[in-house]
């Protein structure tokens, strides 16, 4: 079995604000998204940024087999939303929320200071049940590092503006993670060790960062800590973030002026961690993904097919 996640970028049908201008710019782009997930053969893919649910229709019309979709009800102000693909098993919907945590409050979103009280983009969890496994796998989009300004600017009229919608950026991003991980516990109801639990997605953040740890619970056991080979309480809470297992070539998934990053995970239960047997970027049997250098201004993608970001898989033994 492999397990996926890919941020589609901008997966929207022609004509509007955000897709494609032309309809050729929209075939292309679906061709492209295709090609790649045919070769990534996935049992099970994560997607983000689906713009129109249409879109993500026409996109798995043109997959060889029996492509199913599930798509979360909660878009953020551009319409984008989670989802996911699954080949030949129906995916049945556990969870689609974004609500925080009840003890959590609201955090500060601008310098209005209009409390966010919610995640900007829902939460998706799934099951999925094969001869072999039953699996349960969470999706989610977290906060963009990229930074908006009041009507819409990307860039600060100040340093001080710059630093305030960075703060408001973590804020929520730190929220969202904290939402997310609530979720998680529901999935691994008690007993990690027992389960196959997934959480996977676009982050926003990278393996060291303090909203991507957040989703981890007891810490000390990483894959590429000496912990991880000895059992204890803490396994079943735990969940484990696979980049380790990435080649280290591979270990990116876009790429932001000119800096490789990780930006995209996926984490798994300890019941599921013990069976991975491979992890990489891109697609499996290749080196290092090729992949654009994006900035602050991510409107200038417009009309570009394919992605921006690299697919990031886990292969399964049942």
């Amino acid at each position: 079995m492999l397990l996926g996640t890919w941020n589609l970028e901008n997966l929207y049908r022609p004509d509007g604000e955000f897709g494609p201008k032309t309809e050729a710019e929209y075939e292309a782009k679906l061709t492209s998204l295709a090609s790649t997930i045919t070769a990534l053969d996935p049992t099970l893919l994560g997607v983000q940024e689906v713009g129109d649910p249409e879109a993500l229709e026409d996109l798995a019309k043109k997959l060889d087999g029996d492509w199913h979709v599930a798509l979360s009800e909660h878009p953020d102000g551009r319409g984008i939303r989670v989802g996911f693909l699954s080949r030949d098993v129906v995916p049945r919907v556990l969870a689609d929320t974004t609500a925080f945590p009840a003890l959590l409050r609201p955090v500060q979103g601008d310098d209005e200071g209009e409390p966010v009280s919610r995640a900007g983009r829902g939460f998706l969890a799934v099951e999925i049940a094969t001869r072999a496994m039953t699996l349960k796998v969470a999706v989610c989009h977290l906060k963009s590092k990229l930074l908006t300004y009041p009507g819409g600017r990307f860039n600060p009229r100040d340093e001080g503006e710059r630093a305030r919608y960075g703060a408001y950026a973590l804020y929520r991003r730190a929220a969202e993670a904290t939402a997310l991980r609530e979720l998680a516990d529901r999935l691994l109801d008690g007993d990690g060790r027992d389960r196959d639990v997934a959480v996977l997605g676009d982050l926003n953040d990278e393996v060291g960062a303090a909203t991507t740890q957040i989703l981890l619970g007891p810490p000390g056991s990483e894959i590429d800590r000496p912990g991880f080979k000895i059992k204890d309480k803490g396994d079943r809470f735990r969940l484990w973030n696979v980049a380790p297992l990435i080649p280290a070539e591979q270990r990116f998934s876009r790429i932001h002026e000119g800096r490789p990053e990780l930006i995209d995970h996926i984490l798994t239960s300890h019941r599921l961690v013990h069976r991975i047997t491979a992890a990489g970027t891109g697609l499996p049997g290749t080196k290092a993904p090729e992949l654009p250098s994006v900035g602050p201004e991510p409107g200038k993608r417009r009309g570009k097919p394919a992605s921006d970001h690299a697919p990031v898989w886990v292969r399964i033994q049942p």
